[in-house]
């Protein structure tokens, strides 16, 4: 064999030997791969398994908060080793001078929700939350002149508006439900749920009277507290009224006049979105009246829960409007979006104490909330008086 010969032999041999050590890489990355497709394979099956069987109660509901399952021991069994522990990891002041501590958020966010739901004021007004001791409002009130003039001619000085600053306080409101011992006790018992409609219950009752009537001192100022002047002379800081033509009652001739000249007493940018309340001895008066052609005036929401309808604009039932009687303000007709605001403090507290009432355990719960008129013009009331 020549050398040429034996150089080309030994240079086979040697890429078939690379050939080689490459195919049995190659086969082992390949055997590596496969081994790992398989594993994520049998993961996603696993997965796709679990999501196609029947759901569990426990896989249904999201597991409850340390602080929810901690605001459940306080409340059934007074413990609050768990409450304390979260307060000082989180370093709030859950506990204040007084005792108590912040409701949990779920039971929190059901109080306002139900709150809005059975509040009729707070569905149709203005609703801001803070975190402080209340909030204030700056109004331009008045509107800024303006006047043609020639190219030469001297610029006169035109009317200004009046900045006024309205502050409304958040007051503190309570309430304070009891249960026995041996109910808390009971597992099947859902004391969060029943806690929060007992006070969403009670706390709705107490600020509609306030919103409406609520004297400002200790408590939100009503809309009604404030003075009410003839719609004529009306000024800012008060209310305009309308009279009905008759002391204690509508006038006998036309009554429905009286209703329709409210609503125009109301300016026109304001009267988009705004709505007539009265309680229901009063309604039941205004739903017997009708037209010239004998159609009644009222007309009944066409979906449930859909509020009546009287000249074109909803009907709230407030059940602390005043009764018809000599001078009362017995309707009224704005746009409470813009005229009245309540102010929440989102923070809802409750105190257990087990021992004032046994065998009750009582919840004293609190929250603060203020309101007052922030736009004067934005309502007006018809006011059952002769002039």
């Amino acid at each position: 064999m020549t050398a040429s010969h034996e150089t080309r032999a030994a240079r086979t041999s040697d890429v078939k030997a690379a050939l080689g050590e490459f195919a049995d890489g190659f086969k082992s990355f390949r055997d590596r791969l496969d081994a790992r497709l398989q594993d994520q394979e049998r993961r996603l099956d696993g997965l796709a398994a679990r999501m196609e069987r029947p759901a569990l109660a426990a896989e249904t509901k999201s597991a409850p908060s340390l602080h929810a399952r901690a605001f459940t021991d306080y409340l059934r069994r007074g413990d609050d080793s768990h409450l304390r522990t979260l307060d000082l990891k989180a370093l709030s002041a859950s506990v204040d001078g007084e005792g108590g501590y912040l409701v949990s958020p779920s039971v929190s966010d059901t109080i306002r929700a139900q709150l809005t739901a059975t509040s009729p004021i707070r569905s149709i007004a203005s609703v801001v939350e803070t975190q402080g001791s209340g909030v204030e409002f700056v109004f331009d009130v008045g509107t800024f002149g303006a006047d043609w003039v020639a190219e030469t001619a001297a610029r006169p000085e035109t009317a200004t508006g009046q900045l006024v600053k309205i502050a409304i306080p958040a007051h503190e409101i309570s309430a304070m439900p009891k249960a026995t011992q041996k109910l808390l006790d009971d597992a099947a018992f859902d004391v969060e749920g029943w806690i929060s409609g007992r006070v969403a219950e009670a706390f709705s009752r107490t600020e509609n009277a306030a919103f409406v009537t609520g004297t400002g001192s200790g408590q939100p100022r009503g809309f009604l507290n404030h003075p009410l002047v003839a719609n004529d002379t009306w000024a800012w800081g008060s209310l305009g009224y309308v009279p009905t033509g008759a002391a204690g009652a509508f006038a006998a001739t036309d009554p429905a006049d009286a209703l329709i000249d409210l609503v125009y007493a109301l300016p026109a940018a304001y009267r988009s979105g705004a709505a007539f309340l009265m309680n229901s001895r009063t309604a039941a008066q205004v739903r017997r009246m009708k037209d010239a052609d004998g159609h009644y005036l009222w007309t009944e929401g066409l979906t449930a829960g859909q509020p009546a309808q009287l000249l074109g604009h909803p009907v709230r039932i407030v059940e602390e409007m005043p009764d018809i009687a000599a001078d009362a303000p017995a309707i009224a007709f704005g746009n409470f979006q813009a005229g009245y605001t309540v102010v929440d403090h989102r923070d809802v507290r409750t105190l257990r104490d087990p021992f004032s009432a046994k065998p009750h355990v009582l919840f004293y719960t609190t929250k603060r909330v203020g309101g007052d008129v922030t736009d004067f013009a934005a309502i007006k009331v018809l006011r059952f008086s002769a002039a």
